[in-house]
């Protein structure tokens, strides 16, 4: 074979590879998430039929805190998640605070259920907003954060797996790495409970799933957040505001996506011990969620 073939031959391979890179980078790529009009709206007790507009994020604050809570056909978890959220934010009156509870397409009418629930807390603002279709929880969490209105905000799964409580000790963390209401991030983290019986009792494959995770966060660079997937997050409003809008990813593992971002916007992220359980009714199906992940990753 002469030289002039095999650079035809080379030549060939790599544009066949580079077309193949393409395509697939083409169909990996998350479709844009669109937001509808009636999206942009939230219903409450005080509101209950007619939908009021949302604040945004781009707006200057309102409140101390705003909890955003992700639920797709969350009627079962959500009032004991519900009920100690509020429990401990008017107990001790420290931070004025907004509730949105973000329905992701759900199909058994959470949204209603939501506002059942938020009669019986009359005196505390929870907004009901409803998506046309699901978009998953990272689309839930982006909705919700990019029109709340909190100095801070907190991305909390609907299970009440983390106890609400511990909130304050990320706030305290806030405090140190974001004064000034500077730009920061701070993750809830279930590192230190590996060994204990609350992950020790988890399903095989749901463990096996975990360590693969860990080992291509290792690879992609957030290696140094042991726990990137824990549902309690706090991020300053000036964090939010440059990392949120920047989120493309809308599955499971857009949590990776939020601190990826924050590396490269160096915003400073610093990562707390909290307690947690293990919460029967999880959504996730581990094979589906293997794959999704590592075609997001990609």
């Amino acid at each position: 074979m002469d030289s002039s073939t095999i650079l035809y031959t080379a030549a060939a391979v790599l544009a066949g590879g580079l077309a193949t890179a393409y395509a697939l980078l083409v169909i990996w790529t998350p479709a844009p998430i669109v937001t509808h009009d009636s999206e942009k709206k939230y219903r409450s007790i005080k509101s209950p039929t007619t939908p009021k507009p949302l604040s945004r994020l781009s707006e200057p604050s309102t409140v101390d805190l705003a909890v955003v809570i992700p639920a797709f056909n969350e009627t079962e978890r959500l009032p004991l998640m519900l009920s100690s959220a509020i429990d401990h934010l008017t107990s001790n009156n420290l931070h004025s605070f907004e509730i949105l509870i973000v329905d992701d397409g759900s199909t058994d009418d959470t949204s209603a259920a939501s506002l059942k629930l938020a009669a019986k807390y009359p005196t505390c603002d929870i907004r009901i907003v409803t998506l046309e279709k699901n978009l998953g929880k990272g689309g839930a969490v982006r909705h919700g954060m990019l029109y709340s209105s909190g100095e801070r905000l907190l991305m909390v799964d609907a299970d009440g797996a983390s106890r609400f409580n511990d909130l304050e000790l990320l706030w305290t963390a806030m405090d140190e790495i974001a004064p000034n209401k500077g730009a920061g991030v701070v993750v809830g983290s279930r590192a230190h409970l590996v060994k204990t019986e609350a992950v020790v009792k988890r399903s095989f494959i749901r463990n096996v799933l975990m360590y693969g995770l860990h080992t291509i966060l290792r690879i992609v660079g957030v290696g140094h957040i042991r726990d990137t997937q824990c549902g309690f997050k706090l991020f300053s409003r000036a964090a939010a505001q440059q990392i949120f809008p920047l989120q493309h990813l809308s599955t499971w593992i857009f949590d990776v996506e939020l601190l990826l971002l924050a590396k490269q916007l160096r915003i400073p992220v610093a990562e707390v011990p909290i307690d947690w359980h293990e919460v029967p009714g999880s959504k996730l199906n581990v094979v589906t969620a293997s794959l999704q992940m590592l075609k997001d990753l990609w």
